[in-house]
């Protein structure tokens, strides 16, 4: 994600662990003995078990696939609210990890009506009592869709889950009050979910470390274009509607889905190396904004052919852009079609690629982890920037290092910067400063070394800061505790390391 290093409104946090302990010893509490000889059935956890977001992701299951039939209804012209309609089908297969009585999924904002496991009715609820707090002012939501299958489900055992749901589309807010998810424009919708927003338009088992494929049929008023992820398999028109039809093989993290609908012109073409490229420019864009972009898009293919220098080949099936008129505030690497707002410009474009590899391939196993995100992609615009004749990544590096050692930016704790702190200056530029500074120890041969060797070892995976350190130290044969307790787990800023 580029966010122009956003800064948002604090929430307090306080109760949202007691409320995730609660909702997942009440789930415990209906744990019932078997008979002997046979399995003992209990329910899975409210929560992936992540400390910033403890209600995001489930326990008990591992998803699969998720099929997305969505028919989404924009908002009518202004002055009407800014409210869609979205009814929906998912169709889910995961398998149980433990001998289920009773799973959950998250769903946010948006009712269910029907579930079914493996065509049998199940029974479901959304408690509404238990929610994650949100900024002042913001609607507690029910995080939770609770589901009891009938027969239970054996430890082991693959199961199809189709829960029927939808509802009324807004612009939710994360945690610091930034839009997020489903947000609703007037022409359509902005789909970027970072960090736990899937659930405001599916449901999900919302966390990294559940990855899973996706297939999207995408039902929108003729004339308007819903955008996924993956290869376009088709469009068909009928009774003023059309459906987009989308295919997404690789394994990839929920936040990381995208089914953005607007007013776009669709270009495709292959980039030399044989990867598929489809842009979607949103056809109000005008002036420099379009002329940036279309210069911008216009170097994906030799963006793609430098970073595959750097990381290996190209993780996914395919590559693309969506520039959205309508303004988020920010960029968001959603999986094989980075998301851009107003314009795409050449070094958030370059950072957003080099996503594929830091961030989606290898993804974060916890939300502390986000630097090895936001930190590899800002060193990656660095290193572009370099390629281009710019800047050297050197001269970014001291420019990072003539930040007052009494500045907040050096306060953060790059390694675990807090719920609030996951978009922070620090967690990019800081991070990006981290991995230069260890580039210069290890020098470049162990360094290169290094940056293949990541994406191969944890593709299709996640992984966290201990793991990169431990592969730091194993590539370069050096102790690099100290360097990396003065870059990554010091507030301050380092001086000797």
């Amino acid at each position: 994600m580029d966010v122009a290093r956003r800064r948002g409104a604090h929430a307090t946090l306080a109760t949202v662990a007691v409320l995730a302990s609660a909702l997942a010893l009440s789930s415990a509490a209906t744990a019932a003995p078997g008979k002997p000889g046979e399995p003992r059935y209990s329910a899975g956890a409210a929560g992936a078990g992540d400390p910033y977001f403890p209600l995001a992701g489930n326990g008990g299951i591992d998803v699969q696939h998720y099929d997305l039939d969505l028919r989404y209804t924009p908002p009518a012209p202004a002055p009407a609210p800014l409210e869609g309609r979205l009814t929906a089908v998912a169709t889910i297969d995961l398998t149980a990890t433990q001998d289920l009585d009773q799973f959950n999924l998250d769903l946010r904002g948006l009712t269910a009506t029907s579930v079914t496991v493996d065509g049998k009715p199940a029974s479901f609820t959304q408690p509404g009592a238990l929610a994650v707090e949100r900024p002042e002012g913001s609607t507690p939501q029910p995080n939770e869709l609770v589901i009891t299958p009938r027969p239970k489900l054996k430890e082991g055992r693959t199961a199809e889950v189709v829960i029927e749901y939808g509802g009324t589309t807004k612009q939710p807010v994360d945690i610091e009050g930034v839009p997020y998810g489903w947000v609703t424009t007037r022409d359509g919708a902005m789909v970027a979910s970072e960090p736990e927003g899937s659930a405001t338009w599916f449901p999900v088992s919302d966390h990294p470390t559940d990855k899973a494929t996706f297939t999207f049929d995408v039902t929108v008023p003729e004339g308007l274009v819903a955008v996924a992820n993956g290869d376009l398999t088709g469009d068909t028109t009928t009774g003023g509607w059309t459906t987009w039809s989308w295919d997404a093989p690789d394994l990839m993290a929920p936040y990381l889905a995208t089914a953005t609908v607007g007013n776009f012109e669709l270009a495709e073409y292959t980039t030399e190396a044989g990867v598929p490229i489809i842009d979607a420019v949103d056809r109000d864009i005008a002036g420099t904004n379009r002329t940036t972009t279309v210069a911008t898009l216009a170097l994906t293919g030799e963006m793609m052919k430098f970073f595959e220098h750097v990381y290996g080949e190209y993780p996914f099936i395919a590559y693309g852009s969506i520039v959205d008129d309508d303004s988020l505030g920010y960029a968001l690497e959603t999986q094989t079609r980075s998301l851009f707002s107003r314009r795409a410009t050449e070094g958030t474009a370059a950072h957003e690629l080099a996503h594929s590899w830091v961030g989606n391939a290898v993804s974060p196993e916890r939300w502390a982890d986000i630097w090895l995100n936001e930190g590899w992609a800002t060193y990656s615009e660095w290193l572009w920037a370099e390629h281009r004749g710019g800047a050297t990544a050197q001269a970014a590096f001291e420019t990072v290092m003539e930040i007052p050692a009494d500045d907040e930016f050096w306060d953060v704790v790059v390694a675990d910067p807090g719920p609030t702190g996951l978009f922070l200056a620090a967690i990019y530029d800081r991070g990006a400063a981290t991995i230069h500074a260890l580039r210069v120890k290890i020098g470049d041969k162990a360094f290169f070394e290094l940056t293949h060797e990541w994406v191969d070892r944890h593709d299709d995976a996640t992984a966290t800061t201990a793991d990169f350190e431990a592969l730091a130290e194993e590539i370069s044969g050096q102790d690099l505790d100290a360097f990396f307790a003065a870059w990554l787990h010091t507030p301050e800023k380092p001086t000797d390391w």
